[in-house]
């Protein structure tokens, strides 16, 4: 199957844990709104579309056949059996998703440390708000998911490089793809915490290693970092 993945063209985003779970599977996909022959339109045709009987409220989702398929832990919900990214067994599979579902919850808060009174302003509009939340968050939740994921490492009973053993898991891409964002927009916090998670930091060494993960990484198609996405740089907020 070829799959359509539908985000914004010029930034990483939520998207980038599916782009990231699509090319470590070898998925056959296009990145839609990057396409010259799709384009930002063909995003718009699916919201704009009052026909839908499963429409998405805003992207990435993925067009898989003939289904739409929105919201970025359950986008990797349904991929993760098809291109061998997740265990087999239903606990397996729950167990995944609900992690997954911390590091969404992680990555709000990330995103709230720019924007944490609305998207619609402008970061300068709420920087006073920002450079307290912020503080918060590097002080507290900042260790307290990096603590909770370095846990769920030392508490793996198969042993193994990866949350679930030998096998690598969207899971694990998902946390490389959180600890390179956090080095982007916190960079001094993130050298002070890191030596305090060696099996976290080796987990994400590991992941950026992986032969298709390095290829894409490497290429085009992984988009920089920027102050448009969720991870931004802005030194005020590590003062």
């Amino acid at each position: 199957m070829r799959y359509e993945l539908y985000y914004q063209p010029s930034i990483q985003g939520r998207g980038e844990f599916v782009r990231l779970a699509l090319e470590e599977g070898g998925a056959d996909y296009v990145d839609v709104a990057r396409d010259p022959k799709f384009g930002r339109p063909g995003i718009m045709k699916f919201l704009e579309d009052p026909s839908l009987e499963h429409p998405p409220f805003a992207p990435p989702f993925l067009r898989a056949g003939k289904l739409l398929i929105s919201q970025t832990a359950n986008i990797l919900q349904f991929l993760a059996p098809r291109l061998a990214l997740v265990p087999k067994s239903e606990a397996g599979r729950l167990w995944a998703h609900q992690l997954q579902l911390t590091i969404a919850d992680w990555l709000y808060e990330t995103g709230q440390t720019h924007h944490p009174i609305a998207n619609v302003l402008y970061y300068e509009e709420q920087k006073d708000e920002a450079e307290k939340r912020a503080a918060h968050f590097i002080s507290n939740r900042i260790p307290k998911f990096l603590g909770y994921f370095e846990r769920i490492l030392k508490l793996n009973p198969r042993g193994g490089d990866f949350v679930f053993g030998k096998k690598a898991a969207y899971v694990d891409l998902s946390l490389f793809q959180m600890i390179e964002g956090l080095r982007y927009a916190f960079p001094r916090t993130m050298a002070a915490l890191e030596p305090q998670y060696p099996r976290l930091i080796s987990l994400h060494d590991r992941v950026m290693t992986r032969p298709r993960i390095a290829a894409y990484l490497s290429s085009s198609r992984r988009l920089p970092f920027n102050e448009q996405g969720i991870f931004r740089h802005y030194p005020e907020l590590e003062d």
